[in-house]
């Protein structure tokens, strides 16, 4: 073979430009049968005998030659170390040439060798960029996409090949992406899935394309505006295989983060075909059965974060898909149950929803799924558990009827745990409960464990939503109890240092929950406060706050309303005449906020009878 191989390149580099004669046509022949027989061999001896940079002129005369030409450098592109060679031989302005001609043989071999040079090769795409090859291989397309003979399949298959290859790279992907959804190619290729869904290659040629486009947020809206998932419904409820599955999942997740693809999506069908692949999987214990739980399971939960295609399926709570979801938590799967918790969450997004779920038993069936990942359980499942309490706890109505039902109690038995996800949904759960139920609030409030644990994890500065959390549900426990002895316990645990710092948070609904917890404490029991107010340098921190410009009205209302109660404690009185707080105040007087303004007065007023 490398004899005939050499003889064949030599005869090849002394023929002329003129490729009919009979000598180029054996030639290339024999060129094809080394390649068939060694590619990466061949290949070498191609380079090593230079024959690349005649092929351009071998492409630019069309006749019985050129398919054959275009297929050498198929072939030689299969090889990665080829595709830079075949760039800076010149060879793409020709291929893009030959894509203007109409011999199908032709067209096959040439947008094969474009997509083969495009693999993985970012010189191959700059090349096939700036020579303008995609856009008039995405015309082709469009004009094939009505014709269903083989040949043409084949050719769009091809053709969807290349600009999947021309598209798919982490460099500069994003911007040829970009450049194919601005071509219109998203159209296309649905039409292509609809009229081709016999072609098993196309099809999934298309699906791997959709799967590079869809993560580009701008091709969203070119998605949306196509019958796309009724097209992919229609190919998944075809699908056997898992593979297959598989590729349509792959297109179908980055899709369904769409408000309006995921409403299409529950329109066509796709929740029923998941809730299929549920049960079929659910007791299966291949690999591939577990793969697929999963990512059905995911991607429902998914579908169930737009709006419109929860409150859908939701259906008043009637909903047969709702209905089925909720079956998910008492399941012995961890996916399902987590599936379900999360589902729950989901559904549980508007007052109407979660009263209606409160009052048809779901807290129980959530308190049971939790009684089972107490001791040592799964903390996905916990903390997706926690959230649905968490919702479900929002409305006023609820909090009394979960109070009632033990979920304070349950949610208290994961306390120990020491996973931050899991512990800041405990602690929005407990706020959430405790909000306007002063009972509740005084109960936990008096809890040592509790108000031990949330004073550590105020500290706890490597997760800031934990940290953040602890604080509020301390103020909370204060504020909606007006309890004595619940402020008594938060100062026992040190917690008033934390609130102090709390003050100074960026974000004024925190402050000002810190405001009026302290303000609360100096009312109950400043005497026992005392000390660690003066340790927290309160008065320092209430002075910064009024002489602030961007302290916020309420803020500077409350700071005042808290230098007040804390008069009446010798050193603080002091601390607060050394600073001369009268000035800062008296300047507070003419404030644009009446609120404010009118408290600058009663306080000073206040500050110059204790001078």
């Amino acid at each position: 073979m490398a004899d005939n191989l050499s003889e064949a390149l030599k005869t090849l580099k002394l023929s002329s430009a003129d490729s009919t004669s009979d000598s180029v046509e054996n030639c290339l022949d024999c060129l094809l049968k080394a390649l068939a027989q060694n590619n990466v061999e061949a290949s070498e001896k191609i380079q090593e005998m230079g024959v690349l940079p005649m092929m351009p002129s071998l492409l630019a005369i069309q006749n019985s030659c050129t398919p054959k030409v275009a297929n050498i450098i198929a072939e030689l592109a299969k090889n990665e170390f080829m595709r830079s060679p075949c760039v800076e031989a010149g060879l793409i302005p020709p291929l893009v040439q030959l894509l203007n001609c109409k011999d199908q043989e032709v067209l096959l071999q040439t947008g094969r060798a474009l997509g083969n040079i495009c693999y993985d090769s970012h010189e191959g795409r700059s090349a096939v960029d700036e020579a303008g090859g995609a856009q008039i291989v995405a015309e082709h397309i469009k004009a094939l996409a009505p014709n269903t003979d083989s040949a043409t399949g084949k050719l769009l298959t091809v053709f969807c090949g290349m600009l999947m290859n021309y598209s798919n790279d982490n460099g500069e992907a994003d911007t040829l992406q970009a450049q194919l959804i601005s071509m219109g190619v998203i159209p296309t290729l649905v039409q292509l899935l609809g009229v081709h869904s016999q072609n098993t290659a196309l099809t999934e040629m298309c699906l791997i394309a959709f799967g590079n486009l869809a993560e580009l947020e701008s091709s969203k809206e070119q998605f949306a505006s196509t019958n796309i998932a009724e097209e992919l419904v229609r190919l998944f409820r075809k699908q056997v295989e898992h593979e297959k599955k598989e590729m349509i999942f792959e297109v179908l997740a980055p899709l369904a983060e769409n408000d309006v693809i995921k409403l299409q999506l529950v329109e066509a069908g796709l929740v029923e075909c998941l809730l299929d692949v549920v049960g079929q999987t659910v007791d299966g214990d291949r690999e591939e059965d577990m793969a697929q739980l999963k990512t059905a399971s995911d991607l429902m939960v998914l579908l169930l974060l737009g709006d419109e295609s929860m409150q859908k399926l939701f259906d008043g709570g009637k909903g047969n898909v709702f209905q089925r979801v909720l079956s998910w938590v008492p399941s012995n799967s961890h996916q399902l149950q987590l599936a379900g918790a999360l589902a729950i969450a989901n559904f549980a997004r508007n007052d109407g929803n979660c009263i209606h779920m409160v009052d048809t038993g779901i807290v129980q069936m959530l308190l049971d799924l939790l009684d089972r990942h107490v001791e040592e359980g799964n903390v996905t499942v916990q903390h997706a558990a926690l959230s649905a309490l968490r919702n479900l706890a929002i409305p006023v109505v609820n909090k009394s009827k979960m109070l009632t039902a033990g979920v304070t109690d349950v949610v208290l038995r994961f306390l120990p745990s020491e996973m931050p996800p899991v512990q800041f949904k405990l602690l929005g759960t407990l706020r959430m409960l405790i909000d306007t139920q002063a009972d509740a609030a005084e109960q936990l409030g008096m809890n040592r464990k509790l108000v031990e644990r949330l004073v550590e994890w105020c500290e706890a500065k490597d997760h800031a939503g934990v940290m953040g959390e602890s604080n509020r549900l301390l103020s909370a426990l204060i504020r909606h109890s007006k309890s004595k002895e619940v402020v008594r316990t938060v100062i026992q645990y040190g917690g008033v240092k934390h609130l102090v710092t709390m003050a100074t948070s960026e974000h004024m609904i925190m402050q000002n929950e810190a405001l009026v917890a302290l303000g609360l404490i100096a009312a109950l029991d400043l005497d026992s406060a005392e000390k660690d107010f003066v340790g927290a340098t309160l008065v320092q921190v209430l002075h910064k706050l009024l002489m602030e410009e961007k302290s916020a009205p309420e803020i500077k209302y409350n700071s005042m309303i808290l230098i007040c109660s804390v008069m009446g404690s010798e050193p603080l009185h002091k601390e607060v005449h050394s600073l001369a707080f009268i000035d800062v105040v008296s300047k507070l007087r003419t404030h644009e906020n009446k609120t404010v303004s009118h408290q600058a007065s009663l306080t000073e007023q206040r500050l110059t009878a204790q001078s």
